[in-house]
């Protein structure tokens, strides 16, 4: 296994370890029960509610008892435009905490598929890596060379000046060659080879 597989499964491990993490994190956070501004009210008017924290339109809070655990019982609501809500929470003895609007719930959702939008994108540049790694090692070695076509320049005997009983002696072995039944009839024998040595001319 060379370094570069070594590193795409390294950072693999790192971003799903990451991303497991996150959701289980966002699996054990209690989800705030939703109410209407009705049931909001009405059970400010019967005690129930210990804090609320007003983010603009959006009101989250605790109840005053636990849930079966112990834990915190959490809710989240939206108000209107009321102007006595704050005073009135005031006379029922409820903590009142105020913090700036959340940003926009586009972001926040983007946000929250980050992990996973990281992932994709590390998963992808990674396969294309390889891809490239992979052409490049099947291109290795590949041989250059290029056959020869049959268009390619030949020398004929018309080339060839001087040494006259040479070429016929190779013009006889050709036509051997191409008819061989005509020689053998007289006694002839195939040659085992010929030697040329030197350049045509």
């Amino acid at each position: 296994m060379n370094s570069f597989v070594k590193n795409v499964l390294f950072w693999l491990v790192v971003v799903s370890a990451l991303i497991l993490v996150y959701k289980l994190y966002s699996q054990t956070q209690p989800r705030p029960e939703d109410l209407t501004f009705s049931e909001f009210f009405e059970r400010v008017e019967a005690g129930e509610i210990a804090e609320v924290t007003i983010r603009g339109p959006e009101i989250e809070g605790t109840f005053d008892a636990p849930d079966a655990s112990g834990q915190a019982r959490s809710f989240r609501t939206f108000a209107p435009d009321y102007d006595d809500l704050v005073s009135d929470l005031r006379r029922n003895g409820v903590r009142i905490n105020a913090k700036k609007p959340r940003e926009s719930t586009y972001l926040i959702t983007l946000l929250s598929w980050a992990p996973i939008l990281l992932f994709a994108g590390i998963w992808i540049f990674f396969m294309r890596q390889m891809q490239t790694g992979g052409n490049k090692a099947l291109s290795f070695g590949k041989s250059k060379a290029k056959l020869s076509s049959s268009q390619s320049k030949k020398v004929t005997f018309k080339d060839v000046a001087g040494v006259d009983e040479a070429k016929e002696e190779l013009q006889e072995i050709i036509e051997f060659l191409k008819e061989p039944q005509k020689f053998q009839k007289l006694g002839g024998k195939i040659p085992k080879g010929v030697l040329l040595v030197g350049p045509p001319g």
